[in-house]
């Protein structure tokens, strides 16, 4: 048994890192920046150091200590080809590194290691599942191929929404003048903010949408339809694929569940743990 157990949650927006004793008990904690592979093996190994030293600090451990640690990562991007070799080459000073996505690790800490699933709705979608101890993945290619039903998806929309209205298109909805007022109702101004625009700027507009449609403006309200069927269908996949159960997750999941029918929300279980939970799971630790 180790005498030390760290876990890493890295994503596109942040990175944290949680140490717990060999009994559980959380002694340290860090958080940085952006930490996925996009941001390539430099920039994201050195988000990961600085969380883990923030995180050893804080319990007031040395290096002796780290060397005799275990670490669980998840890791956003570590599907990429290329990612997790790079990142086993990386030496981090532990006794022992285990490596899997960011999406594993929620799954894993959701249902505490057993079978299930979950759909985790953020700046992206993707759906996470065990079955039969078995890990896989439903969705989650990349926006804006794939990320149904997420915050991004829903701002693509709403931008869409906009320039139509802009050209007399579509109907001037308080969405879309809301939407257009943020590019001074001018059509370059909102083109070249989409030249450079990322998904999570997208997904900066997904609260206007939801917004809107709450109160009744008949784009918004479409367009949050439109993410609710999705989500419904990732539901329903979930469980044709074997999975027992399924947590809804993430920052935007709370503003679209009032958008599912009674009968899917029926279906869905509340989260045992969280991402770290999980990322401490997979270092080893005992659930």
């Amino acid at each position: 048994m180790a005498t030390w157990y760290l876990g890493i949650d890295a994503g596109g927006s942040h990175c944290r890192a949680r140490l717990s004793d060999a009994h559980g008990r959380v002694v340290g904690a860090g958080q940085t920046g952006p930490a996925n592979t996009r941001i390539g093996l430099g920039p994201l190994t050195a988000a990961l150091e600085e969380a883990i030293g923030q995180a050893f600090a804080a319990a007031g451990l040395d290096a002796a200590a780290r060397a005799e640690a275990q670490a669980g990562m998840g890791i956003a991007g570590l599907s990429r080809p290329g990612a997790t070799a790079a990142l086993e080459d990386v030496d981090f000073g532990f006794a022992r590194v285990a490596l899997a996505t960011d999406a594993q690790i929620a799954n894993l800490g959701a249902h505490r290691g057993a079978d299930g699933a979950t759909l985790i709705l953020g700046t992206g979608s993707i759906a996470q599942l065990r079955v039969g101890g078995t890990d896989f993945a439903i969705g989650g290619y990349g926006f804006p191929i794939s990320d149904e039903g997420s915050g991004a998806a829903l701002g693509l929309s709403a931008m869409r929404h906009a320039l139509r209205a802009l050209d007399g298109r579509t109907t001037r909805t308080p969405l879309a003048l809301a939407i257009a007022a943020r590019f001074g109702h001018a059509v370059p101004q909102a083109v070249a903010w989409m030249d450079r625009a990322t998904p999570a700027d997208y997904a900066a507009l997904a609260p206007i949408v939801i917004q809107h449609a709450e109160a009744n403006d008949a784009i918004a309200r479409s367009i949050v339809e439109d993410a609710a069927t999705h989500v419904e269908r990732f539901i329903e996949t979930i469980f044709e694929r074997g999975a027992p159960s399924c947590a809804l997750l993430g920052g935007l999941a709370p503003r679209l569940r009032p958008w599912l029918r009674e009968r899917t929300v029926a279906r869905l279980s509340e989260a045992k743990g969280d991402a770290l939970d999980g990322a401490l799971l997979l270092a080893g630790l005992s659930a």
